[in-house]
């Protein structure tokens, strides 16, 4: 077993979780009951996902698929309808978290990245191997808030204060503009600084898988198209933390990514939520894990 990463102590409380001013998804505000815990201070990186697969020879879920590969993202030469994410998604024969931007790639000098293209089978599989887990949706967003109460973002009420930019997400105008220097992708874990717990990467960079089912019909257009198969969510007063809970359909990511953008993806806050299908591989879905205290 893997010796413990770095991690943050998370202490029991009642959250106020939710949203009632942006994303539907994101409805009702409700206060949680979250015990204590344990999460790591980052993503999961690919250094630390290839310590896993030298150890135990797992292969994962795109690796096995047939064929071979996961969903890349692709900018295009100009702007587009953003209803329609099969302008800016295809799939990538070959493309796995060994080759995360296409067949012929690797992860060489990317070690302190997220690791992504993984499944929550993947996601589990490495957390079980830790001694650890995955979180709750309601245990994440507990620790993404970082003790801030009723603000909409990781660090506070303003999105970039004093223009500074405290997340991996898109600037410039999705998906065919893109204003930094370089090309849009993940960045090192922790480039960007912690919140009020220490935690880094809590927003942008990746989504990152929960436990949690996402129990709405409600479909956003952050990542590949799935079918929306459940019905509306029932405020929970505590959280579900020993269910292990799992949707027929859809499972709950949390967090926003490098691709979330104001014009069509404003899931840089804590509350937002997106639900993708737990055999889902992505060029923006990675992961962290938690453990009990």
């Amino acid at each position: 077993m893997r010796a413990d990463a770095d991690m943050v102590a998370i202490p029991a409380g009642r959250y106020r979780l939710g949203s009632d001013e942006h994303y539907a998804e994101e409805k009702p505000v409700r206060d949680v009951e979250v015990a204590a815990f344990h999460m790591d201070r980052t993503p999961v990186t690919n250094g630390a996902f290839a310590e896993f697969v030298a150890a135990t020879g797992y292969l994962t879920v795109a690796e096995r698929a047939d064929p071979p590969g996961s969903a890349l993202f692709t900018m295009s030469a100009g702007p587009i309808d953003l209803q329609d994410p099969s302008q800016w998604w295809r799939f990538g024969a070959g493309t796995s978290w060994r080759a995360p931007r296409g067949a012929g790639s690797s992860i060489a000098g990317r070690d302190d990245h997220p690791v992504v293209h993984v499944a929550l089978a993947d996601a589990e599989a490495y957390a079980a191997w830790c001694g650890k887990r995955l979180p709750t949706e309601a245990e994440w967003e507990a620790a993404a808030r970082g003790g801030l109460v009723g603000a909409p973002f990781a660090w506070g009420h303003e999105f970039a204060p004093a223009d500074a930019l405290l997340a991996n997400v898109w600037t410039g105008m999705f998906p065919w503009y893109f204003a930094r220097p370089g090309e849009p992708g993940t960045t090192a874990a922790g480039a960007f600084p912690p919140n009020g717990y220490g935690l880094l990467d809590m927003i942008g960079n990746v989504w990152e898988w929960t436990v949690s089912p996402f129990s709405t019909a409600v479909q956003c257009h952050c990542a590949p198209p799935t079918a929306p198969v459940d019905p509306p969510p029932r405020a929970a007063a505590v959280d579900p933390a020993p269910a292990r809970v799992r949707s027929a359909g859809l499972v709950a990511l949390k967090g926003g990514s490098f691709l979330c953008a104001a014009e069509y993806c404003a899931r840089y806050r804590p509350a937002a939520r997106i639900g993708l299908t737990a055999d889902s591989t992505t060029a923006h879905v990675g992961f962290r894990c938690v453990r009990d205290r």
